[in-house]
């Protein structure tokens, strides 16, 4: 019977350990059972919960315009604007189909807005140019260009911002400076000023029909250098016609016919001269007003 003793207790043992994990399985049970009514989630969106990574806030996206226009010669004023203007050899008024903007030779030119290039080259009163197509067909013109950037080719596709050449005086020009126009779809003028540093959203936003009209008053143009091509025409208009006169006289013979015409005319304003009572007359002092004397 002693032999027998270690071997209950073994067992007494084993059912001892069988009943504790018993009860803490079913604690663990009873656990479970009161978190998951709380929690309501399944084991798969647990782990999509806890492996999630938090996404980055999105930022609202950037406004979409139609069109935004640059200024072609940035922080440059405009001197000569849209509208009637008449040149100093030109005998009335006509539309300055654009504006004119001052700037030394050799300032860089942009494109005023994303567009592709359909003309650069020389052409007449332009000099050397350049024309750029945009939304909506509108195209722009950069004028009297000192010199055209050397990659720009027609069909090419330019970004507003953009250089295309530089400041200079080349086709009929009156001194350095860039002469800017808009034309409409049908190559109408529009007036710049109404689109420079502005954007539009929509085709409805271009200020189309406002920008074609301008004033009825014509300005007066002053400037400093006149075209080659305009000296005869500017010397005609300042001299229509020349009189030479051959002098027959001296000096001498000048001077005294002047004291002899002076002389004369003081005789006959004498003459002419109003009469008044009690004066015996009235006399024409150094100063051009009347000296009166008193009759003694």
């Amino acid at each position: 019977m002693q032999g027998r003793k270690p071997i209950l207790s073994r067992r007494a043992l084993a059912e001892a350990g069988i009943v504790t994990a018993a009860g803490l399985s079913a604690v663990a049970v009873a656990h479970a059972s009161l978190l998951n009514p709380v929690l309501s989630r399944t084991p798969t969106e647990t782990a999509r919960l806890t492996n999630a990574v938090p996404k980055p806030v999105a930022q609202p996206a950037a406004e979409d315009v139609l069109i935004a226009f640059e200024e072609p010669v940035p922080g440059r004023a405009i001197v000569s604007p849209f509208g009637l203007r008449q040149l100093p050899w030109e005998g009335n008024g006509r539309l300055h189909e654009g504006v004119d903007i001052s700037a030394d030779l050799g300032v860089p030119v942009i494109a005023v807005a994303d567009g592709v290039i359909v003309e650069a080259g020389t052409k007449g009163g332009y000099g050397r140019f350049v024309a750029i197509r945009h939304a909506e067909r509108l195209t722009t013109y950069y004028a009297h260009l000192g010199s055209i950037d050397a990659n720009l080719k027609p069909g090419m596709t330019v970004k507003g911002g953009d250089p295309i050449g530089r400041i200079g005086s080349t086709g009929t020009s009156t001194g350095p400076h860039l002469h800017f126009e808009i034309r409409d779809a049908q190559k109408r003028p529009l007036d710049p000023s109404m689109f420079l540093g502005k954007a539009f959203a929509e085709a409805g936003d271009l200020p189309l029909d406002k920008a074609k009209r301008y004033s009825g008053r014509v300005r007066m143009a002053y400037v400093s250098f006149i075209p080659e091509s305009k000296r005869a025409l500017m010397d005609a208009k300042n001299n229509p016609s020349v009189v030479v006169i051959k002098r027959t006289t001296t000096d001498a013979q000048d001077l005294a016919e002047a004291e002899r015409n002076l002389k004369g005319a003081q005789a006959r304003a004498a003459a002419q001269a109003p009469k008044v009572d009690g004066l015996r007359e009235l006399s024409i002092g150094p100063d051009g007003r009347p000296r009166a004397q008193l009759a003694l």
